[in-house]
């Protein structure tokens, strides 16, 4: 079985993103830039179903700026076999869903892992619009996948506490943070990643019109808190809750 991963360039984690002065975007400009976590899990996952024998190729793709190269290159040195860059700047959700749909046509993957969402903008979208566009069931916030013929049993997150659904493969799964921690890539694999195979592709060799379609008026730092205050002791704390009208 072949999975496809796709994968995201992000502002690292650990980076504290700063708004352009005109608040028309967040300031990429020397910002250290790295693979959406969310999309670490998926490649986690999609490597350690290759190795319990279940999965044959792991094929990562990225839909971004040439630089995306380098995550392609993290993933290929996790442990994915082969690379696919679609070139294109700023795509938003839905064509980023029907560049990943047309890659699932052509490359007909028994599973699709990516992340539930991207920490640049929070979407939480793409899984769900790929799994309507190509009519696939699908497995949102996966905290554990398990594989067993032509099923594949996804246990997610809600609420009320557990839910397992069992999904006829082909299929699209998006991974949580409680599904698996990734591994790093050690240095020979990083440089066996060099010789991978890695092929680059545009949208329009897919068809595809990447046309925004959504505006962005205006970017701002969010409110800074005000302080908060200390009471005396617990009757003060109960009456000063009352007094806020949360009590």
């Amino acid at each position: 079985m072949k999975i496809l991963v796709p994968v995201k360039r992000v502002i690292d984690y650990n980076v504290k993103p700063r708004v352009k002065p005109d608040g028309s975007g967040v300031d990429l400009a020397n910002v250290k830039m790295s693979m959406n976590p969310f999309d670490e899990i998926a490649v986690e996952e999609a490597i350690r179903l290759k190795e319990a024998g279940t999965a044959t190729e792991i094929v990562a793709v990225s839909i971004g700026p040439d630089k995306a190269q380098e995550t392609l290159r993290t993933a290929l040195a996790m442990g994915a076999d082969r690379a696919i860059l679609i070139e294109a700047e700023d795509v938003e959700p839905l064509a980023v869903a029907k560049l990943l749909a047309k890659v699932v046509e052509e490359e007909a993957p028994g599973l699709v892992i990516l992340g539930k969402q991207a920490i640049d903008d929070d979407s939480n979208q793409t899984g769900q619009m790929l799994a309507a566009l190509l009519g696939r069931p699908q497995g949102t916030f996966a905290s554990k996948v398990e594989v067993s013929g032509d099923k594949v049993h996804v246990t997610r997150e809600v609420d009320g506490g557990l839910e397992t659904v069992a999904l006829s493969m082909p299929a699209i799964v998006t991974t949580d943070l409680r599904l698996n921690e990734p591994r790093y890539a050690s240095l020979p694999n990083i440089m066996k990643a060099k010789s991978k195979p890695m092929d680059k592709k545009t949208p329009a060799d897919y068809g595809v019109d990447v046309s925004p379609r959504l505006t962005t008026t205006n970017v701002s730092e969010p409110p800074v808190r005000s302080a908060g205050i200390k009471v005396e002791d617990v009757a003060a704390l109960a009456a000063k809750m009352k007094e806020m009208g949360v009590a």
